[in-house]
């Protein structure tokens, strides 16, 4: 199979790339080339933004994997390229909010985003619907075919956000004699290791499938994972639950970014939001390693890290806390 993938040299991109190749595909790869291309791939630098950014991949593909967010982008690519499938990565912020439902593929979404270029992260679900839209309507007139593959959390090897390796190296570096957790042991969780997401869009792209997917993993609670990831630590230290209303006081924030727990969301309205129905993925042929496999692994990767964790408690947040947690006032 004769495969473009639009991106390609950094997480998702990487792992789809990696997966393909190792299929013996013939990938070929246009991107920016803010990280070097994999092994046995074709890199063509390109622009998308530029008016001629896809000028050199103007060739008949077998299938086109595109994880783009700027539905202008994907607006002149499908127009431009030529190929019979389009596999697009959406995700799970295009479905309208319904609190305490798992959302399914028919559900309601968002109204998509009007222009062509995504401005902040608050546009990113209307940015994706409207990039669905697009690739929807431009493979249906074309006569081809397309897989809208909403995905959820993404972990694993290579994830620089930290959502979820955070947990796994906090238990193996504590900063003290225990790790401060959200006391919401019951918080649905569901996260994907990008390995079997890339594995199953490429056998999207192999067997054209065709329509709307939620791809992610098994719903989990938030308390089994960090049990899992003590196990993969080695810890020797306890887990040390605190109440929200706390946490709250304590400027500790929810899901990701500085100064978090990560993982958990303390919005109750959103308290569904990552947990998809998956059961259409995993009847297309979804295969799902264990969570103890990708903790492990990206723990692994986190110990080789250079880069600063965008997510968690750093050890002097987390002294301060506990330190404030232990203070007569805050037990009072």
């Amino acid at each position: 199979m004769r495969l473009l993938l639009l991106g390609g040299t950094a997480f998702l991109g990487r792992a789809v790339a990696i997966e393909a190749a190792g299929r013996g595909h013939e990938v070929t790869c246009l991107a920016r080339g803010s990280a070097p291309p994999p092994d046995d791939v074709t890199f063509v630098r390109g622009d998308r933004d530029e008016p001629d950014g896809l000028a050199d991949v103007r060739d008949e593909w077998d299938a086109v994997i595109d994880v783009t967010r700027q539905p202008g982008q994907v607006r002149r690519a499908v127009a431009e390229l030529r190929t019979p499938h389009w596999v697009f990565v959406s995700t799970a912020n295009v479905y309208a909010p319904a609190p305490g439902v798992r959302p399914v593929e028919t559900d309601a979404l968002v109204e998509p985003l009007a222009g062509d270029v995504m401005g902040s992260m608050e546009e990113y679900g209307p940015a994706k619907v409207a990039c669905e839209k697009a690739v929807r309507e431009g493979m249906a007139a074309a006569g081809g075919s397309a897989t809208l593959a909403r995905a959820g959390l993404i972990g694993g090897p290579g994830d620089v956000s930290g959502r979820l390796g955070y947990w796994p190296w906090r238990f193996a570096h504590p900063s003290g004699p225990d790790v401060i957790v959200p006391d919401d042991p019951d918080f649905p969780v569901a996260v994907i290791d990008v390995r079997d997401l890339a594995a199953w869009l490429v056998d999207a792209a192999e067997q054209r499938l065709d329509g709307a997917f939620n791809v992610t993993g098994e719903v989990v609670p938030l308390g089994e994972v960090l049990a899992a990831a003590a196990r993969a630590a080695g810890a020797r230290v306890r887990a040390r639950p605190v109440d929200l209303p706390t946490l709250a006081e304590l400027g500790v924030n929810a899901w990701m970014g500085p100064r978090s727990l990560p993982l958990w969301i303390d919005d109750p309205d959103l308290r569904q939001a990552t947990a998809l129905d998956i059961s259409r993925a995993v009847a297309s042929g979804l295969r799902l390693r264990p969570l103890a496999e990708t903790l492990a692994d990206t723990l692994a990767w986190e110990e080789t890290r250079d880069a600063p964790r965008a997510a968690g408690l750093t050890d002097a947040e987390e002294q301060e806390i506990r330190a404030r947690l232990d203070s007569p006032d805050t037990r009072a």
